[in-house]
């Protein structure tokens, strides 16, 4: 899903137990790293629903 900026509803956006907050997995480069930090990532190319029932559906 190309064009999507919600990283509270991504799947690589995961809270860090060590950090004390949330984090993207993902390998950024360093533009793309700036523009996630100035809150500017509004074209997100590995955005990814963070669907917890699409398992579940897959399964049935």
């Amino acid at each position: 899903m190309l064009g999507r900026s919600n990283c509270d509803s991504c799947v690589h956006y995961v809270y860090d137990d060590e950090l004390g907050y949330n984090i993207c997995e993902v390998n950024l480069d360093e533009d793309e790293m700036l523009k996630f930090m100035q809150n500017a990532f509004d074209d997100c190319h590995y955005y990814r629903l963070d669907d917890e029932y699409g398992i579940v559906r897959k399964q049935n």
